[in-house]
């Protein structure tokens, strides 16, 4: 598939081509935006894409945590 469908002069999207939503975030594992983020950016304005690009690598798409394992399983 070609790049030319992903790209869209008009507005600078963060969108990697990663697009799975973390269940516990609600944000997509590529480029970290929430649902509501992702399906309305092309009606938003150009400062209000550029305040979510600057909030981007503050963000956690998915939890740090281990989920499993022996550590999980042991008592706190």
């Amino acid at each position: 598939m070609s790049d030319e469908v992903w790209k869209r002069a008009e507005i600078a999207s963060p969108c990697v081509k990663l697009c799975t939503i973390h269940p516990e975030t609600r944000l997509c594992l590529g480029c970290a935006r929430s649902i509501d983020e992702i399906a309305t950016w092309g009606r938003m304005t150009p400062e209000e894409r550029q305040k979510i690009i600057t909030e981007l690598p503050e963000r956690e798409a998915a939890p740090k945590r281990r989920r499993g394992g022996r550590k999980a399983r042991q008592p706190d």
